[in-house]
Formats: structure tokens, sequence, C-alpha cells
């Protein structure tokens, strides 16, 4: 396995969620100190859970670069004025950057697990805790019902990007070029989904 891939996922995602966290806080008018906040929590937590799961300090309270990510991407947010920008485009902009920081993220939790030789149903679940809980915690403190349980096809893609993880892993052919092609899956049917409003058979 290439470590440096983990490396990717985690700096995609977290910049990914950063920029929906921030597109949030900018929909719900918070100010400029909740706004960082949100930008903070929504990049950060499924990261800091996932480390939590597997017993190991979390990187970003250790190490300035999740950080500096998250910072960045405020900044250029600001700079290139996306707040000011029609309603319709900032939520094709969040859209966009959720799906690819659920992507990241996915492969980042799953990779984790990987290394931790963790078996099927704990790569599926440090895939999906890490992909949603930036998310959910997001959502949580807007008193908003969490994204996972109002769209059939958000934490499902997680579920089956863990699963060809697993099964790549398992016959060998886990690489960068197999990932990358989890990666534009996962981003492909989220988007698609998205959409066409797919949704899970309700009971």
């Amino acid at each position: 396995m290439d470590i440096n891939i983990l490396d990717i996922a985690d700096i995609v995602g977290i910049g990914a969620f950063a920029l929906s966290g921030f597109l949030i806080a900018v929909r719900k008018k918070l100010d400029l100190l909740g706004v960082v906040l949100f930008a903070f929590l929504t990049a950060l937590g499924g990261g800091i859970l996932r480390d939590i799961i597997v017993e190991r300090i979390p990187l970003s309270l250790k190490d300035s670069t999740p950080s500096m990510i998250v910072i960045t991407v405020i900044l250029f947010a600001l700079i290139l004025q996306i707040s000011k920008k029609k309603s319709v485009e900032r939520f094709k902009i969040f859209i966009l950057s959720d799906a690819v920081g659920l992507a990241s993220f996915s492969i980042s939790g799953a990779l984790v697990a990987l290394q931790n030789n963790f078996n099927f149903f704990g790569i599926v679940i440090l895939s999906l805790s890490t992909a949603i809980g930036g998310g959910v915690l997001r959502d949580v403190l807007i008193n908003e019902v969490p994204v996972i349980l109002t769209s059939g096809f958000y934490a499902t893609v997680s579920v089956f990007m863990a699963t060809c993880l697993y099964a790549v892993q398992f016959f060998g052919y886990l690489n960068s070029t197999t990932i990358s092609l989890i990666f534009v899956f996962g981003l492909s049917l989220r988007m698609i989904a998205f959409y066409r409003e797919w949704r899970l058979p309700v009971l």
C-alpha cells in the first residue's frame, strides 16, 4: 500500500469538507468566528473520530498541517468571495465539495483500517465513521437532521467504496491506480445519486 495515497486522501478530504463547512456557515449567516469553527469541525471531525477508534493521537492535534489546510481554504473562499455568489452557485459548490470530502475520507478511513488489520466489518465502519463524522457534527450543531439520514446514497457511497477497497486488497491489487479509480467511482456515484435523487427503499 502506498502511504502517500493516505496522505493525499486526508489533504483532499480536509480541504473539501472545510469548504462545505464554510458554505453551510455562510448559508446560516453565522459570524466570522462561527464560520471558522464550522470549517474546522467539519474538516477535522471525521479524522479525529477515526484516530480515536484506532487508539492513536489525532493527527490534527499534533501536526499543524490539517489546521493550515483549513485556514488556507477559508482564506481562498474569502478572497474569491464565494460567500457573495448566488445561492444556487454556492449550493452547487457545496454539493461538489461535500462529495469530494465524502469520497476522500471514505478512502482515508478504509486505508487506516487496512493498516491496522481490521476485518471487513471494521473497514466499513472506520471508512463510514471517517467520512460522515465531520458532516454529522456540522448538521447537529445547526440543528438539522444529518444528511446521512435524509439522503439514501450518502453513507451508502462510503460503504460501497470500503467494500471495493477491501476487495482489491483481498485480491492483491491495492495500489495508487485502483485507489484512484475507486475515488472516481465514489465521487461519480454520489453526484449521480444526488442529481437523480436516488433513495434506498423505505420500509
